[in-house]
Parts: C-alpha cells; structure tokens; sequence
C-alpha cells in the first residue's frame, strides 16, 4: 500500500508542519521546517495513558479501549521510552501516576479535546450537520433547573444533541472566547468588551449547617457569629471564592477557615456531616439532598453572586441556541 503525507500550515510565523503517516495510523511525526526539528507524536500512546490515568487500572484501561493487556503495556513502554520518563509506578495492588505523570497528564487531556473537538466540528461542517449545540453552564445550574430546562428543549428539538460543559466561570468564559460553547450561563464578575452578557438572577450566599445547630435557632445569622466554628471553602481559583474574599475585605480575618475544596458539593457535603459549616450560594444548596440541612441568610455584609449568559459579541446565535437561550431566560423569571 503507497504511503501519504498531508501538510498541515500552522499559522505561526513561517512555521510548516508535515504529518507523514504510515498505513497502521500507529504514529504522526510532526516536522517544523524553521526551527529543524523533529518531535514524534505518539497518539495512541497518549490515549493509553489517559485511559490508565482516568482508570487506575490497566486492565480496565485495556477494555475500554479493547486492548489486550499487553498492547496496551506496549504502547506505554514505547510512549515511556520516547519522552525519556517514567509515567506509572506499579505495585501489586496498585498503579500510581509519577509526579512527571502529574505534570503531564492535565496538557494531554486538554490536547486530545481540542483535537477531539477540531476532528468534530470539521466533520459535522463536512457532513452538513446542523443538529448539535455546545453550551457551557456552573454546575449548580447544570445540577439544579438545567435538566429541567432541556426537558422542555427537548420536546421542541428532539434531533438536536446537546453538548453540555459544566465548569468553573473561568473555564466557561474560555470556553465562550474560543467558540467552543455558543453561550454560557455563568457568574458575571467581570465586563468584557468581547462579550453580550444578560443579567439573569442574583444569587445569595447562604449559610449551611446541620439541622439542630446552635445557628439554625438565631432569627438573624451575621458573619461575625461563625467566628470560632470550623468552616470550608472552595478554592481561591473559584469565582465564588472571589465574590466573599472581595465582600468581606479583611473583616473576616478571625473566621476559621479549616478546610478547602474545589466543588461547592463537598463543601455541602462536609456540612451534611457535621465537619464544618459551609458558605455556598443559595442555588448551590437547591440542589443538594436538603434532608438534615439548616439555611441561614449571612448579614452585615450580604453577600450575593450575579448570574448572567454570556455570549461571543457580534457573533449571532444559531437558531436551536436562541431557542435554548429563551428557554433559560424563562426558567430564572
């Protein structure tokens, strides 16, 4: 079978790249002509070791990707041998990722998607697919009257395969930027002069605590009355970090900040049991098993986060997106 090559142009500069390919599709080297190197890009290695990453397990990694156990190992030692480190140190009872593993593994995930998602878009725009829609949204609204809000997209767009990126404001407005999503339902903590946002809800914080707690007995609950009780947050990364970090302004200095956790569930989760009061927007609590859980409105300052959509400016919606989008609108009426 005759060999092919594809040059592909990367628009860096004078940068080219040439993928040659051989005809088990096994590896891609990638050559950039001006700075006269060559990189080889093994995929099916990367594959494997998300897989196994994702997994914990190279068995398990194995079937989902239906390999036998020794493929899989082989592709490991070969993509191993290539970057020159060790990615997994394994035991008997267990497959550890090494800290070069750590390091790497959050870039390949975010290449595959891109690519993954690249590989996509040019195929649906090949086909002349109009029946997709990417939106990105918190994952207390993904969690709580989203699926209520597809529900009834549904009924009127049932061809339509939704796409649905619950993630961080951070991420989500990245998301927006590049075009991945056609619009995100997000905090708005900033204005952007590249994005439309509408005002949907402003969203309190709250206080949660089991049910019986001292607290849940005050009429009046101030931030100053959780002085001297354990409490979580979320990471300082999160946008609702930065809202009570930015309202309480130095004055919360003798609060007891004892645990830290990336999802606003944990933090839920944490006060279900009694660990630790937790301070987390009202939506956020909406969708929580409330069984055994106290709310209290948090005083002097209240502290409330703002939810909007935000959309690419100038970019205009598809049609199935502002039916979405309309759909959102009604649901936080």
């Amino acid at each position: 079978m005759q060999k092919w090559q594809r040059s592909l142009i990367f628009r860096d500069e004078t940068n080219e790249f040439y993928e040659p390919s051989d005809e088990s599709g096994s590896s891609i080297s990638v050559v950039v002509d001006r700075m006269n190197y060559s990189s080889r890009v093994d995929f099916l290695g990367l594959h494997a070791f998300v897989a196994i990453a994702d997994r914990g397990s190279f068995r398990d990694a194995a079937t989902h990707l239906n390999l036998s156990h020794t493929a899989i190992s082989h592709r490991i030692r070969k993509l191993e041998d290539e970057l020159g480190q060790k990615l997994f140190v394994r035991t008997s009872r267990e497959v550890r990722l090494t800290q070069a593993a750590v390091d790497l593994l959050p870039k390949v995930k975010q290449t595959l998607a891109q690519l993954a998602s690249s590989m996509d878009e040019l195929r649906r725009a090949g086909e002349g697919r109009h029946n997709r829609l990417s939106i990105a949204c918190l994952p207390t609204i993904a969690a709580g009257r989203l699926p209520h809000i597809l529900k009834r997209f549904h009924e009127t767009h049932p061809e339509v395969f939704v796409q649905i990126y619950d993630q961080s404001a951070s991420e989500i407005s990245d998301l927006v930027e590049r075009g991945t999503v056609e619009f995100g339902v997000t905090i708005n903590t900033s204005h952007r002069w590249d994005f439309d946002t509408e005002v949907l809800v402003d969203d309190p914080f709250v206080l949660v605590c089991p049910m019986g707690h001292l607290l849940t007995q005050k009429d009046r609950v101030e931030w100053s009355d959780l002085e001297g009780y354990p409490l979580i947050r979320v990471s300082q990364h999160s946008g609702n970090r930065m809202i009570i970090d930015d309202a309480l302004a130095g004055t919360g200095d003798h609060l007891v900040w004892r645990y830290e956790a990336q999802h606003l569930q944990t933090a839920i989760a944490m006060a279900h049991a009694g660990a630790a009061l937790a301070v987390v927007p009202q939506m956020a609590f909406a969708s929580a098993d409330e069984e055994s859980l106290g709310l209290r409105q948090l005083h002097n300052p209240q502290v409330t986060r703002q939810i909007g959509i935000v959309s690419r400016r100038g970019v205009p919606l598809s049609p199935t997106a502002t039916a979405l989008r309309n759909l959102v609108r009604e649901a936080f009426r």
